[in-house]
């Protein structure tokens, strides 16, 4: 009885792999997954696959392209809790920024520490007396988590480590500083482990530019295999099996979709999978290897494959995303987990958009607010306001140009008479502008500051510009300045990448820009100045927007309009609810004179 308690007390733990561990201990918190409780493998049975590959010690590299709503982060978050519990081990996250990060720490990492027991005892909390933790590093018995932004080049010159997990790795910059690639970094970090393990995660974007897409090429290209319930023969799910009921009309142009009837059809049998038939057939898939590995193994998934996601929601993601370039490129990247393939050098032309003006000259209807966004000059201001309304369709209003310096305090004041004037619409309500931006670069940021600084409380703002890909039009604003300006970084690329979509819009509707006779033929090459080319920076390809004109200070001022607008993000119906019409019986004799939609032609 002795030796047998003995014996109890002595013996290893029992060997598990990561899905293992996680079956057995993982469990879901609350405020960070929709299904808290007991993790189960067998509800994504696909993962299990990913996550036995990280155990595999043949394996030293899992790379996952995939869409969105699949398990990603779960899975990741098995991994560092397994090497936490199972192989203590010197670890790396890296994220695309180090707010990215610590948001990472604190939203997921934490909670799992939480509810986990296996692992809040190895833990501590960061905020607990003398824990010897902070948010971005954590130390447990035998090893060390680091949680960094791949903006940080600090981040990726310390200690080594022998796990290394490089998340939404699309989104990183292309250099860490001066440093080079952060993902080349993260991984010369692995290089005295013999047992290293690395993983590189993360949605697709464009063609021959992802790096998720050159990494899953390099690797043994897994797909998961579905065996049809009808004819049993395996197959990759493809968004082109899916389809649903629609009208059409004489011409054969669809006229009616009816998303809620979609289902995917066996590209074998043609028999139709509902939801639930999907997902009980994705329960049995297995995945498949291309070629063979030699020590890296690559996942590809799409939505289709999540137990989360419905194919109704899917087919109505895809009608509204065909409505623009912008948003067909999301729903393929994240819900078709492929990259957008683009024509290089593609550029709008001018003439087209200037054939396309419009005789307007009071504001529609449909207008809820107006915003403003001013270029710098440094012997002028340009701007224009711009009116929005439901589906940011929007109205160019008027552009301008104040001649002077802007150290003249006339030139500011030339600007509060146009930002403090009253539009009108059709109906009679007059708007004023609700958000302007102020570009603060140049030679004059002091001035644009002292300027936005007496007037932050009609939300005149500073912004500066920032060509990282991938950055959101506009990030949470700074004051570390001098005077304490509230100051509002844009991410350009992406507002140019949404813009140049909008222009090729032919339906007035969602996104569609219009424009009055006001706008002249210098506007639309200034507007349409720039177009997106491939080039190589640190070895690695990058796409940058390239001027093709000498001017382009129409293209500036649209994108800090759309800065302005997200600043706002308007609530289109309520602000609508909320404007009461001056003259009823004027707005509807206006009513029978319009001939297009939004814009009353030739009404004074």
């Amino acid at each position: 009885m002795i030796i047998s308690e003995c014996v109890k007390v002595v013996k290893p733990p029992k060997k598990l792999t990561v899905s293992e561990w996680a079956d057995e201990y993982r469990q879901l918190s609350s405020e960070a997954s929709a299904e808290s409780g007991k993790w189960r493998t067998s509800r994504a049975e696909y993962q299990r696959g990913l996550m036995e590959a990280f155990s595999d010690p043949s394996i030293h590299t899992v790379v996952w392209m995939s869409s969105a709503q699949v398990g990603k982060t779960e899975v990741l978050l098995n991994i560092i809790g397994y090497f936490i519990d199972q192989d203590p081990s010197p670890m790396l996250l890296l994220q695309p920024t180090l707010d990215m990060a610590q948001a990472f720490s604190k939203d997921r990492v934490a909670p799992m520490v939480r509810d986990t027991k296996v692992l809040t005892h190895k833990v501590r909390d960061s905020k607990a007396k003398d824990s010897g933790n902070t948010i971005l590093h954590k130390t447990f018995p035998g090893g060390h988590i680091t949680m960094a932004g791949a903006n940080s080049p600090s981040s990726l010159a310390s200690r080594p480590v022998r796990v290394v997990l490089c998340d939404e790795v699309d989104r990183y910059p292309a250099s860490a500083g001066s440093e080079g690639d952060p993902v080349n970094l993260a991984f010369k970090r692995t290089t005295t482990f013999w047992n290293k393990k690395r993983m590189l995660t993360s949605t697709p974007t464009i063609k021959d530019v992802s790096r998720i897409e050159a990494a899953y090429e390099d690797s043994d290209k897994r797909k998961f295999y579905i065996p049809c319930p009808d004819c049993d023969k395996p197959q990759v799910l493809k968004w082109s099996n899916v389809s649903w009921e629609q009208d059409t009309d004489s011409n054969g142009k669809v006229i009616k979709h009816y998303p809620n009837t979609a289902k995917y059809f066996c590209e074998h049998c043609g028999g139709g999978w509902d939801d639930s038939t999907r997902w009980r057939a994705v329960s049995k898939g297995e995945w498949r290897a291309g070629r063979e590995a030699n020590g890296v193994a690559g996942f590809w998934l799409n939505e289709i494959y999540s137990p989360w996601v419905k194919l109704s929601d899917m087919a109505t993601a895809c009608i509204e995303a065909k409505k623009s370039q912008h948003t067909l490129k999301t729903f393929i990247n994240t819900s078709l987990g492929e990259t957008w393939e683009e024509d290089q050098g593609e550029q709008i032309e001018d003439s087209k958009l200037m054939a396309n003006r419009e005789d307007y000259t009071v504001l529609s209807n449909e207008v809820a607010v107006l915003t403003c966004g001013v270029d710098t000059q440094d012997d002028r201001l340009e701007g224009e306001v711009k009116a929005w309304g439901d589906g940011n369709e929007s109205w160019g209003v008027m552009p301008f140009r104040i001649e002077g310096k802007p150290s003249q305090k006339q030139v500011w004041d030339d600007l509060d008479n146009i930002i403090n004037a009253t539009y009108k619409r059709a109906d009679g309500i007059q708007l004023r502008v609700s958000c302007t931006c102020i570009d603060s670069g140049g030679h004059f940021t002091d001035e644009v500051y002292k300027y936005c600084k007496k007037r932050e409380i009609k939300r005149v703002f500073a912004i500066k510009g920032s060509s990282i890909a991938g950055k959101p039009i506009v990030s949470r604003p700074t004051t570390s300045n001098k005077l304490k300006v509230k100051l509002f970084t844009v991410g350009t690329d992406t507002a140019k990448e949404l813009i140049f979509s909008r222009l090729q819009l032919e339906e007035f509707g969602e996104g569609f820009m219009h424009f009055n006779k006001s706008f002249d033929e210098e506007y639309f090459k200034m507007l349409t100045s720039e177009k997106i080319v491939t080039t190589f920076k640190m070895g690695r390809p990058v796409r940058i927007w390239k001027p093709t004109r000498p001017r382009n200070e129409a293209l500036d001022y649209t994108v800090y309009n759309l800065a302005a607008l997200a600043i706002l993000n308007p609530n289109y119906k309520k602000i609508q609810e909320n404007i009461k019409p001056v003259k009823k019986e004027i707005e509807v004799k206006l009513k029978k004179k319009s001939n297009k939609r939004g814009w009353l032609n030739g009404y004074k």
